[in-house]
């Protein structure tokens, strides 16, 4: 009987396991296919953006990567020349010239920029009646077309009826030529680039909002003043933000083009001729698509050599507060 009991229990249990297993089974597969009807609508979804990728990014980068290493003059079919885009650029003077223009612009522009953005935003992220309206004001000029701005700066810059020039003479002071000298017209474009840093203040300004009253009111119990909260508070936590803008403004520093080409057209003297605008000439106006090309991928590869050292640097001075604790 004890046998017989043993045999039915083993039965009924196996009769269970081979159950559940199947019931396993079932959901592990209802599972995977909803898992994978989730897909699929993602794809279904993506697949605009993924052919437009595919047709207006990656198919133009790797033309232009094959390009790179011919010798193409659009109505001429390419020809194969292998290096010697590159041994030209080396012996190119305008190329050298171009390069050390643009240098100039991002070491100088940036790092006003960042600081004129994150000085506004302090002096913005104080309690005070109508401070949105101030806001809006600063934040409204990074919201102008690029060529209507670079008008505007003409109109400013002007050197017989510019508003730059009568606010000097109202001083006492001489007329500037500032876009017509040479001397003059890269530091005209820098104290143009200012107008536009409404968008790194709405990024700090988003930063400042983020830091906790808390250290604040520590540090006045502690008899700190205010520069002392700034340097030791502020600036700490928002060093991720200064990373961001430092990170996002030298790209884009790399690549001015547009008010060079409205306010100057790279003069005078190529004072002004950047890279972007000097690699436009050589693609759009002499038709030198294979070399234009080659100058294309060198700014690529400074630009991705700044962007990684950059990311280097910022381990050191960077502060999450997330990998803090």
């Amino acid at each position: 009987m004890a046998g017989l009991r043993w045999r039915r229990l083993r039965r009924v249990a196996t009769v269970t396991s081979e159950a559940t297993a199947r019931t396993v089974t079932a959901r592990s597969a209802r599972r995977r296919g909803l898992l994978w009807r989730e897909h699929v609508d993602a794809y279904v979804f993506l697949a605009p953006w993924i052919m437009g990728f595919v047709a207006w990014t990656v198919g133009p980068m790797l033309a232009s990567g094959l390009l790179a290493f011919m010798d193409y003059e659009i109505l001429l079919p390419p020809v194969w020349s292998g290096l010697n885009n590159l041994s030209t650029m080396a012996k190119d003077p305008l190329f050298l010239t171009s390069l050390g223009n643009t240098a100039y612009y991002t070491f100088i522009a940036v790092p006003l920029q960042v600081a004129v953005a994150l000085f506004a935003a302090i002096l913005l992220n104080q309690k005070l009646r109508g401070v949105s309206v101030h806001r809006t004001a600063f934040y409204l000029p990074a919201l102008t077309p690029a060529v209507a701005n670079a008008l505007v700066w003409l109109w400013i810059f002007n050197p017989q009826f510019g508003l730059a020039n009568a606010g000097l003479r109202l001083l006492g002071l001489p007329a500037l030529k500032w876009f017509m000298s040479p001397e003059l017209a890269k530091p005209s474009m820098i104290i143009m680039s200012l107008w536009g840093t409404g968008g790194e203040m709405l990024i700090f300004l988003a930063g400042l909002q983020g830091i906790p009253e808390l250290y604040y009111e520590a540090a006045r119990v502690d008899g700190a003043r205010t520069r002392e909260m700034v340097r030791h508070i502020t600036i700490p936590l928002l060093s991720p933000s200064i990373f961001f803008n430092t990170v996002v403004g030298i790209i884009g520093s790399f690549q001015v083009f547009t008010t060079a080409f409205i306010a100057t057209g790279g003069g005078p003297q190529n004072a002004t001729l950047f890279y972007v605008l000097y690699l436009f000439r050589n693609g759009f106006q002499y038709f030198k698509m294979g070399y234009a090309s080659a100058l294309a991928w060198v700014l690529f590869a400074i630009t991705l050599a700044f962007t990684l050292l950059q990311f280097r640097l910022g381990r050191f001075w960077v502060y999450y507060e997330a990998e803090a604790k």
